[in-house]
Formats: C-alpha cells, sequence, structure tokens
C-alpha cells in the first residue's frame, strides 16, 4: 500500500536552514539544506549522507568515473540548529507583522 502525503503540510525544516543529524551514521553532523524534497519527506544536506557512485562519461562530466555526491535524509532524522548553534524544535508564533513565524523553542528567537 502507498502512501501520499499531503504537500501542503508545514515541515519543520525549509531550504537554507542549518540542520544537524540527530539519528543515523552521520548522526551529530551539522550542515546547510540544499534541497527539500517533499513527495517523500527528505532533505538533502551538504556534507551528510555522502554516497558514491559510478558515472558514465556525459556532457556535464567528460571523464566519467566515480563522485561523490549528497543522499536524501529522512526529515524526521533533522534539527534546526539556532543562532547560538543549538539543535532545537521549531514552533510557530506570530510575529510584529501578524504572519506565522517558526520559531525555537529553547532560545524563543525567531528563525529566518
Amino acid at each position: 500500500m502507498e502512501r501520499k502525503y499531503n504537500s501542503q503540510v508545514k515541515r519543520h525544516i525549509k531550504k537554507g536552514d542549518n540542520v544537524q543529524v540527530i539519528a543515523g551514521d552521520d548522526k551529530g553532523k551539522k550542515g546547510r539544506v540544499v534541497e527539500v524534497i517533499t513527495d517523500t519527506n527528505r532533505a538533502i544536506v551538504e556534507g551528510v549522507n555522502v554516497v558514491k557512485r559510478h558515472t558514465k562519461p556525459n556532457a556535464q562530466n567528460q571523464n566519467g568515473g566515480i563522485i561523490s555526491k549528497e543522499a536524501p535524509v529522512h526529515i524526521s532524522n533533522l534539527m534546526v540548529v539556532d543562532k547560538s548553534g543549538k539543535a532545537t524544535k521549531v514552533g510557530r508564533k506570530l510575529n510584529d507583522k501578524g504572519k506565522l513565524a517558526r520559531v525555537s523553542k529553547k532560545s524563543g528567537d525567531f528563525i529566518d
């Protein structure tokens, strides 16, 4: 049975966030989110979950060979890192403009 996820669900991870891995082989590593894949609830993080792939020569890679690239990580294994450098849960609160914004649960600061 295939599960369908609602793409309108708010996620605690966004592109450009600094995150820390809290589970898996790369536990403890920090990096910046490059891409969020909403269909499978995964994110690609710089320097995390690096895999090697054998590639044939093509227009982008003239020689081919073995390249290293980041593989997606499930967003449940990631936590946002706030300005102080600590991993934190994310809440939502109205800002001074009256819009919902993400808030660090540890420090209470708004997350950009």
